[in-house]
């Protein structure tokens, strides 16, 4: 009988493992199962949503999205020059850049360049090479310099940047803020922009407030209205820099006192904006708070008076549809996705999905302003 129960105990034995398996086995194909399930039922929600959130665009003078383009992209006059200077070949880029305009127009071409030197700078060595006292070159290399340190330490969270990282980055923004100072003594004595290449350098390299103030005085004695200064300054006053939510909006509140009408500097008082919110972590109905509203005023009057071949009247606009449809006024906010046309611009390029990002809110913009006009019909 004994021998009977052992055999009997060691067979169950052998046989658990068989059992839990085939349990194991079945439990996860239950979850397997349920798991598909979910996935099926929140992709039925989501396809529901979206059907919820669309509209004919043409319906609203709007275009298809497969028709935008984002903003930041090159021209063809810009593509040929940067395909030149793939090549090898430096003058397209120095015609490009002399062209005679304002000194903001002209940091606005420069721009491409500078990135592309920053992955390649054989062309941009071959054109200093050849002319070594070149002002707008030496500008090019400053800037390059500036942006490679930028590639170095990357777009990450400072507690995800690598101290190999972080040396390199304030090792190449030292040599940037060197070439900026050869810059500058190459240039005419009125040109801004081998100041407005040190902006970068100041936020990156921790400047103190003062010595900032210093740098900004330069600048602005030589233009004091630079609309690419003042956007990147107030990045260097926002908190998340150099600066606090009071020094960013004394900063800009100064410089759109000071501004004559159409220059386009109040549409950067919304950027502030953004940045402060943002730092704070608040909701979307911060947007809709009395001194938003009394900027977004302020905005729409300086776009108004604006020429309308201004070059950053496109920021200028998308800056007003983002902060007016989250500000709670959609029919305004329609009217500048309308202005827009095909382009795609800031803020929105800013977004890790901007082409997303843009026709989600512009269906907001629409769909507020139906139900606007409906209620007043």
């Amino acid at each position: 009988m004994i021998g009977i129960i052992v055999l009997v105990v060691i067979g169950l034995v052998l046989l658990f493992p068989v059992v839990m398996t085939k349990l194991t086995k079945r439990k996860l194909a239950q979850l397997e199962q349920a798991k598909a399930t979910i996935a099926r039922h929140e992709a039925r929600l989501a396809e529901e949503a979206r059907a919820k959130n669309t509209i004919v665009p043409a319906e609203h003078g709007l275009l298809l999205g497969s028709e935008l383009l984002l903003d930041d992209r090159p021209e063809a006059e810009e593509t040929a020059v940067l395909a030149a200077a793939k090549a090898g070949d430096w003058r397209p880029a120095a015609a490009y850049l002399t062209v005679d305009a304002t000194a903001d127009l002209r940091w606005r071409r420069q721009r491409e360049l500078a990135q592309l030197a920053a992955e390649d700078d054989a062309w941009l060595q071959a054109w200093r090479a050849e002319r070594p006292q070149d002002p707008t070159a030496a500008l090019l290399h400053a800037d390059a310099l500036v942006y490679l340190a930028w590639n170095v330490r990357t777009s990450a969270r400072a507690n995800q940047v690598t101290r190999e990282q972080f040396d390199g980055f304030h090792r190449i923004l030292a040599e940037a803020a060197e070439a900026a100072v050869a810059a500058a003594a190459l240039a005419p004595a009125d040109d801004p922009n081998p100041w407005v290449v040190q902006i970068p350098i100041a936020m990156g390299l921790g400047w103190p407030n003062d010595r900032f103030r210093q740098l900004w005085a330069e600048l602005v004695d030589r233009d004091p209205h630079h609309w690419t200064a003042h956007t990147r300054a107030l990045q260097y006053w926002c908190a998340k820099w150099r600066g606090s939510h009071e020094l960013m909006h004394g900063f800009i509140d100064g410089a759109i006192a000071a501004a004559p009408a159409g220059s386009l500097l109040a549409p950067i008082k919304l950027e502030a904006y953004f940045e402060q919110f943002a730092q704070d972590g608040e909701k979307a109905t911060a947007w809709q708070r009395p001194e938003v509203g009394a900027a977004l005023d302020a905005a729409l009057a300086d776009l108004a008076a604006a020429d309308p071949d201004h070059p950053r009247i496109r920021y200028a606009r998308g800056w007003l549809a983002y902060a007016l449809t989250k500000a709670g006024r959609p029919t305004e906010a329609l009217a500048q996705f309308q202005a827009l046309g095909r382009y795609i611009p800031q803020p929105f390029t800013n977004f890790k999905d901007p082409r997303q990002a843009f026709i989600d809110l512009r269906v907001n913009a629409v769909q507020g302003a139906v139900e606007a006009a409906g209620q007043q019909a």
